[in-house]
């Protein structure tokens, strides 16, 4: 499968731009998945709910379905944190996985950047971020710079860089 990713540091606009990506894409006709990296404990399941009992008395996986979606939480229970390699052959096959998160990951990837964070590009140092996606103009890069805004232009980028149809 085509992964791409979304990187950049907390509150540059990662998950808006991700959002956008994935409406663009499937526009577009593609099949989009997307895997989220989160560095806290997320939980996807509330105190209360019969799936959320069902893990905590100690099931290692609980599939929750209904008629309109159906999902699986799997606990690690003291197990290491999936490799994305590995996480990616748990998806159904599409055209594209868009990946957020995963800094440091070996996927090609486009940075979300805004100065007002007051950290430095990561695309300085990191090959594998192949454009940025700023809110201001960013000088001496290698990369192309792209406005966080610019959906259509930056799934472009995407698409061209993986060799699809764009």
């Amino acid at each position: 499968m085509n992964i791409y990713g979304v990187t950049g540091w907390k509150n540059t606009g990662k998950t808006g731009l991700m959002e956008r990506l994935v409406a663009e894409m499937v526009a577009r006709g593609l099949t989009v998945s997307t895997i989220k990296h989160a560095h806290h404990d997320t939980e996807i399941d509330h105190p209360g709910r019969d799936s959320y009992r069902h893990r905590i008395a100690g099931a290692r996986e609980v599939v929750l379905s209904s008629p309109r979606r159906w999902a699986v939480m799997h606990e690690l229970r003291d197990q290491p944190e999936p490799m994305l390699a590995e996480l990616v052959t748990r998806l159904s096959p599409v055209d594209l996985v868009l990946i957020e998160g995963y800094k440091r990951a070996d996927h090609p990837k486009i940075e979300a950047y805004r100065t007002e964070t007051g950290r430095d590009l990561l695309a300085r140092g990191n090959a594998t971020i192949r454009a940025v996606a700023s809110d201001v103009a960013v000088d001496g890069l290698e990369q192309p710079v792209f406005h966080l805004d610019d959906t259509r232009a930056i799934a472009d980028f995407i698409l061209r860089d993986l060799g699809l149809r764009a």
